[in-house]
């Protein structure tokens, strides 16, 4: 009798989504009886979503025995196919990939079509993804969605709609995929989709949205992963995940306290022992929170254990380095990271970076390339944020090289757009690129108004290395401060003053001569001189030349 109410206990427990409550009163019944095949997969389902990672795939294991001892053989192989999975998703390859072999071996025996036959292409379509063939994924995708819809299998159905919106999306063709994936996340949001795959699908399609630059809907599912979650306190996967993603989203949106507070729970969970592994990406938000505030030796901490736990330091890392003045460093470890990444989306997180520190260190070419690249996958990708990103890179390098007119086209746009994807530290970024194109062009107005933009909103956010920049700038200008140069113009007249050709300063500042030539046909017609000797003249009487 004690024995029947525990499993009815656990049975309630389970609808109710009290997870680890299912998993003692289920487990307390399976001691004292054998369990059926049901409420082993219940005890499973139970054990997994309270984190009990082992006791999940013992269960699952015990439950295809049994399918196989009554020879059911399509149930087992469903059996065999989650447990391929499960151990595939940790990275144990060998044994997944002998647990997937049986699913399918399995499979080929059973003489009428089934189910099953779509689930085991699920993994085929995450191989072919990987492999970077997303047409031959979606092909795949697609049949499996085909046999989910004839048999009804809404599991089966939302798993591959789901690898076929990715697909989709890595075939360039972003606005289609991501339709996909909110047709996909009207099933989950319903509860149509079993629990364990509900979380994994609000993962992946979160982290899909976040490479393809679609914040907006990112913050959107990130917000229905927090009332999933909230509404099973006794769960223990996806919810130090879904604390990662609001960290994110918090940094952009410039609430930077809060996403140290989102991180640092994510890391809690793991140092509670709640989580097998510490999350390497909230120890990346949490460097970056750190450095864009100057907190810089927290940031060095922050970027160096995101990278012992499996994560990645670029592009933050070499951000770091360049704020520290290390431009070497900035330049070998942002251009090792890209290197080593040929996925478009993933280079598209790391070209703005370059871009940015290309400049810092006179690296024009580099920075020129770096542009060209970012505008391909804008286009290619169409996302407003990947435009806003190619849009600030862009009016960057063309204030840089002196092409005032270009750059205020390109900035404005790329205002608008941060603006748009409610990324103010971003705007406050261009605001004050801005200010620099409105002093070369003697709009005075213009500029004071840019920077003291710019410079309300570091004051908010508490970037203190952006203040210290912008006090630089007029500490550096003081006296000198009433010239209508940009910072490269006035780099190029100080050489100019100092007797260098056209040809020794492109050689110096590793631009070529027909930029200098440009730089310095701007520069007589910003100061109304004719000549080197006047330019000259104008700078020593400015004080624009450094005293020695």
């Amino acid at each position: 009798m004690e024995t029947c109410r525990e499993l009815e206990r656990g049975r309630r427990e389970i609808r109710e989504r009290a997870w680890d409550d299912a998993f003692r009163s289920l487990s307390l019944a399976d001691e004292a009886t054998t369990l059926d095949v049901d409420d082993l997969e219940a005890l499973a389902l139970a054990a997994c979503m309270s984190g009990r990672d082992e006791q999940y795939l013992d269960a699952l294991e015990r439950a295809h025995g049994t399918c196989i001892d009554r020879d059911d053989g399509p149930r087992a192989a469903r059996f065999a196919f989650w447990i391929g999975l499960r151990l595939l998703l940790r990275g144990d390859a060998g044994p997944a990939t002998g647990w997937l072999g049986r699913a399918r071996r399995l499979v080929d025996a059973i003489e009428a079509p089934s189910v099953e036959e779509g689930y085991l292409l699920i993994p085929d379509a995450e191989r072919e993804l990987r492999a970077g063939a997303p047409e031959a994924s979606e092909e795949t995708a697609l049949r499996a969605v085909e046999i989910g819809r004839r048999f009804g299998d809404p599991d089966l159905t939302a798993a591959a709609r789901h690898v076929q919106g990715r697909a989709t999306i890595a075939g360039g063709r972003v606005d289609q995929g991501l339709g996909l994936l909110d047709e996909v996340m009207v099933a989950v949001t319903k509860d149509e989709v079993s629990p364990f795959l509900t979380g994994l699908i609000y993962c992946s399609v979160i982290e899909t949205c976040r490479r393809a630059c679609a914040f907006r809907r990112a913050s959107e599912w990130t917000t229905a992963l927090s009332r999933w979650c909230d509404r099973q306190p006794q769960m223990v996967p996806f919810t130090g995940t879904c604390l990662v993603h609001r960290a994110r989203i918090k940094r952009r949106r410039g609430e930077w306290s809060d996403a140290l507070d989102e991180a640092r729970r994510a890391r809690s969970r793991f140092e509670r022992g709640t989580e097998k592994r510490p999350p390497s990406a909230a120890f990346y938000e949490q460097a970056e929170v750190h450095r864009l505030r100057g907190e810089f030796r927290e940031a060095e901490r922050g970027f160096r254990d995101a990278s012992k736990w499996g994560g990645d330091a670029q592009p933050g890392l070499s951000l770091l380095r360049l704020a520290q003045g290390k431009r070497g460093d900035a330049v070998g470890g942002i251009r090792r990271a890209l290197d080593a990444e040929s996925d478009p989306l993933a280079r598209a997180r790391l070209l703005p970076a370059w871009v940015e520190i290309s400049l810092a260190a006179g690296e024009t070419g580099a920075a020129r390339r770096a542009v060209h690249e970012l505008e391909e996958i804008a286009d290619r990708f169409d996302a407003e944020a990947l435009q806003a990103m190619a849009c600030h890179a862009r009016g960057a390098l063309e204030l840089a090289d002196g092409d005032v007119a270009s750059a205020l086209k390109a900035l404005s746009r790329a205002r608008t757009l941060w603006d748009r994807v409610e990324a103010p530290y971003r705007v406050a970024r261009v605001r004050e690129l801005l200010a620099a194109a409105c002093r070369a062009l003697g709009d005075r107005d213009g500029q004071r108004l840019e920077l003291e933009a710019a410079r309300a909103e570091y004051e908010r956010l508490g970037a203190a290395p952006d203040l210290r920049r912008l006090d630089a700038t007029g500490a550096e200008r003081g006296g000198g401060g009433d010239h209508p140069l940009t910072s490269r113009q006035l780099e190029v007249l100080r050489l100019v003053a100092a007797g260098n050709t056209n040809r020794e300063i492109a050689d110096e500042l590793v631009l070529s001569e027909k930029t200098i030539e440009r730089h310095v046909s701007n520069i007589f017609g910003r100061l109304h001189v004719s000549s080197r000797v006047a330019a000259t003249a104008y700078a020593y009487e400015h004080d624009l030349i450094p005293r020695v």
